[in-house]
């Protein structure tokens, strides 16, 4: 009798502790790591879906952190190795995944120390430049490059192996051009140094370029995706512009330290979802020129994240990429 209901007890206790660990983790404040400085466009768009996150969470605070250098791969590791107990959660762009393990050896996976929660966004690139450049369309500006002693001309980025490093990487691929490439702590300092003619180049991501796009201190050139951006219609793609079979695409997306119980990538999952559909900050992407993700699982987007991360491997090998 006694042995029964010792049974009973540690059974029901067994049952009840993922819903005791979910209830635990709804009252306590979740941490965003964004891995990149403050002020570049991934911590422009996680602290407004932040603002939404939170909402569909019932309330729960989010608090976005920034733990930024290596091109997002110092933040992405930290989340990593954090407790899987559903207060530190990633907010991150494509290469942290797909790029940074191929370029930052170390004794972190984070294709398997990492679990998907949903993708958030999907977004192309803009090519800006220094407004003092004699340059108004892609083809100038390919001719002025090529016209440059070798090597001179320069172009910055959030970090080696940072998403607009891997785009100005393809591009100079694609060109035949050479060009120096400088990394920094995140994509504001690199785009702040284009817009002080320090750097010629960049290819940000859309939230921090346009603004300064319209206010006349950045030059857009050339959008990279398959289609022009709504919010810069007059801006082409590069196919458009004279270099067609290019297109540079990212996403957002959130990710929880592996081993973080299901029920609670669920619940993070379902309120991700509705965070990324609520009118505040659709429009905000609308805005930024960043576009809704695809409807699909974690477990299928996950799959196209392995495929992505797969790819990159290869191009990496090809085009002999290394630490700088």
């Amino acid at each position: 009798m006694t042995a029964a209901i010792t049974r009973r007890a540690a059974l029901g206790a067994a049952l009840a502790a993922p819903v005791l660990g979910v209830a635990r983790a709804q009252g306590r404040p979740i941490t965003l790591v964004v891995p990149y400085a403050p002020g570049g466009g991934t911590d422009q768009t996680a602290r407004e879906f932040a603002h939404s996150f939170s909402e569909a969470l019932g309330g729960q605070t989010v608090v976005v952190e920034n733990r930024g250098g290596a091109g997002g791969h110092i933040g992405s590791v930290s989340v990593a190795r954090a407790r899987p107990d559903g207060t530190t959660l990633l907010f991150a762009v494509s290469t942290n995944l797909v790029v940074n393990p191929h370029v930052h050896r170390g004794d972190v996976d984070l294709i398997t120390a990492l679990a998907p929660v949903a993708q958030i966004t999907s977004y192309q690139y803009v090519l800006v430049i220094d407004p003092r450049l004699p340059v108004r369309n892609l083809q100038e500006l390919i001719a002025w490059v090529r016209a440059q002693p070798r090597g001179t001309v320069t172009y910055s980025s959030g970090g080696v192996g940072n998403a607009n490093h891997l785009a100005g990487v393809l591009f100079a691929d694609a060109t035949r051009l050479e060009m120096e490439h400088v990394p920094y702590r995140g994509t504001a300092p690199a785009l702040l140094d284009v817009v002080a003619g320090r750097i010629a180049m960049n290819f940000s991501s859309p939230p921090p370029a346009i603004p300064l796009a319209r206010e006349g201190r950045l030059r857009a050139i050339a959008v990279t995706g398959d289609r022009r951006m709504p919010t810069i219609a007059d801006i082409p793609t590069l196919a458009e512009a004279g270099l067609p079979g290019v297109s540079i695409t990212g996403w957002h997306g959130i990710f929880a330290p592996a081993g973080t119980p299901p029920e609670l990538l669920d619940r993070f999952e379902a309120a991700a979802r509705a965070a990324a559909a609520a009118p505040r900050f659709a429009g905000r992407l609308e805005t930024d020129g960043l576009e809704p993700s695809p409807l699909r699982s974690r477990a299928q987007w996950f799959t196209a994240v392995r495929e992505e991360h797969g790819f990159w491997g290869r191009k990496i090998a090809e085009l002999n990429l290394r630490l700088e």
